[in-house]
């Protein structure tokens, strides 16, 4: 069992729990914090390169790494793991936020009892993104949402009572959804005689009913769509994000949202083609209103943490868009966008919470001229602007341009006016990010206290160089990226969509 990669993607936060119960100082949980997360680091990493050599190699299977522990035989539930460059790319991001995000809350009060809700958090998100089995997968899924109720309720600022038990009831409202889902689609995914699977792999080779499928694929997607704050599901993030620490925002939506859209695909459009084929016009309308009612809410906070919380909302309304695109080019961006959108509103959050530690406010109109106090921080702020409203040069540029080629392939009016509507959402998002820079940055120092501040500190800036290099990189060699995941897009996938 533990010669698999994948399983030491659970045993090590396992691990970390256990080091973090023996820690008695804060030293030791920041050490224990740290070696963890950078283990997970080196891990992923060389989980990419095993996965490169092997389709360098010419292996072709849908999904690599596979292996399968029985849990529960009378209903064949077993911890089954694969990836393919889907998977890869979501572990690496999450390994990188996790670390970054662990710098990010070197300050953080009860640190013990904080890193242990969020490695907990940390455990269901990586076994999420490793499993192939429905009910494992929905178990891991389940882990990831539990702890923030506790991470924004204790943690957090502002009305984080009503805010944590806002975003729970939401999430285990989507997650009743999914429940059904899943049991329907393990009732039909078998013929008739032959024993059910959960097994992903198993499923999508005994296509279920269209009958059923028309039934079950609205409930897994909305299960899923809500995670991914899809309109009109969307009001928990805004108040989530805006009262959870630095950290948890930081994993929420730079991590835990991507759950929603990769579930979206991996379980509703691959399972259930034929349905998606069918009902995808009904969610395309939705999702096309998240993309620009995101966008126009952002432009309308004055407060940091609602700004970005809504411009999460347009951005990841983005993903679920293009992923019900059904075509090579969307989907590739609909990724790309993923792992886009998880840095730079990690490295926003990571931001927000540094600035909020010092000036002690997160209103615009309260403050400004921060560049000539804390330039190290003023400028990180600003390349995170650059690359969510689409500078070329990073990642933004690239996952918007794809996912907007890829969407205008459609002939019909239908899809291209969709398109152009979500292309309106770039010029919305740089109308309140300039907004933001000008009040935030520049003109006279709005208190003068203000002028006593410090700038970043070493592990402060640690943790942005780390993420402003990702966005870099994904922006500089988009091509790496692409290929990564071009055989999870492969023709065979395309068949099983009736494309």
């Amino acid at each position: 069992m533990f010669s698999n990669i994948l399983i030491w993607f659970v045993v090590i936060p396992l691990l970390m729990l256990a080091g973090l119960g023996l820690c008695r100082d804060v030293k030791q949980v920041r050490a224990v914090a740290v070696a963890g997360s950078t283990a997970l680091i080196a891990l992923s990493v060389k989980l990419l390169v095993d996965y490169l050599a092997l389709r360098a190699a010419g292996d072709t299977a849908p999904m690599l790494f596979l292996g399968s522990w029985t849990w529960f035989a009378p209903l064949n539930i077993n911890l089954a793991v694969g990836v393919d460059g889907i998977s890869v790319a979501m572990i690496l991001l999450s390994s990188i936020i996790l670390f970054t995000g662990s710098f990010a809350s070197w300050q953080v009060p009860q640190p013990k009892a904080f890193f242990l809700w969020l490695i907990l958090l940390s455990t269901g998100v990586f076994g999420f993104f490793i499993s192939i089995d429905l009910f494992t997968m929905f178990m891991f899924y389940e882990v990831a949402l539990i702890p923030m109720y506790l991470l924004i309720g204790v943690w957090g600022t502002g009305r984080k009572e009503y805010s944590a038990m806002k975003l729970t009831l939401m999430l285990m409202g989507g997650s009743a959804f999914l429940m059904l889902g899943l049991i329907g689609i393990y009732y039909h995914s078998a013929p008739a005689g032959q024993p059910l699977t959960w097994n992903i792999l198993e499923i999508v080779n005994n296509t279920i009913d269209p009958g059923w499928q028309r039934f079950l694929f609205p409930m897994t997607f909305v299960g899923f769509g809500v995670l991914g704050a899809m309109f009109p599901f969307h009001t928990w993030s805004p108040d989530g994000h805006a009262c959870a620490p630095t950290a948890v925002s930081m994993l929420h939506a730079g991590v835990l949202m991507k759950l929603g859209g990769y579930g979206c695909f991996r379980v509703a459009i691959y399972l259930m083609p034929q349905a998606a084929n069918e009902l995808a016009w009904i969610f395309l309308i939705l999702t096309g209103i998240s993309v620009v009612y995101g966008a126009f809410s952002a432009c309308v906070q004055t407060d940091l943490k609602y700004i970005n919380a809504y411009s999460s909302v347009s951005h990841c309304g983005l993903v679920l868009f293009a992923i019900l695109m059904l075509n090579t080019t969307a989907m590739t961006g609909a990724i790309m966008q993923m792992l886009s959108h998880g840095l730079m509103t990690a490295l926003f959050f990571a931001l927000i919470g540094m600035i909020y530690g010092r000036t002690h406010t997160r209103d615009i109109t309260k403050m400004g001229g921060l560049m000539r106090i804390m330039p190290y921080l003023c400028v990180c702020y600003v390349i995170a602007g650059m690359a969510s409203l689409g500078l070329p040069g990073l990642s933004g540029f690239v996952a918007e341009m794809t996912i907007f080629v890829g969407s205008f392939q459609h002939a019909d009016m239908f899809h291209r006016v969709f398109t152009i509507v979500a292309c309106c959402s770039i010029v919305i998002t740089a109308v309140y990010i300039l907004r933001v820079v000008g009040k935030l940055l520049f003109g006279p120092v709005y208190d003068k206290h203000h002028l006593e501040l410090t700038d970043a500190t070493w592990w402060e800036r640690f943790s942005t160089v780390g993420l402003i290099v990702s966005v870099a990189a994904i922006g500089c060699f988009p091509n790496f990226f692409s290929n990564l995941i071009k055989f999870t897009f492969s023709p065979e996938i395309f068949k099983v969509l009736g494309m």
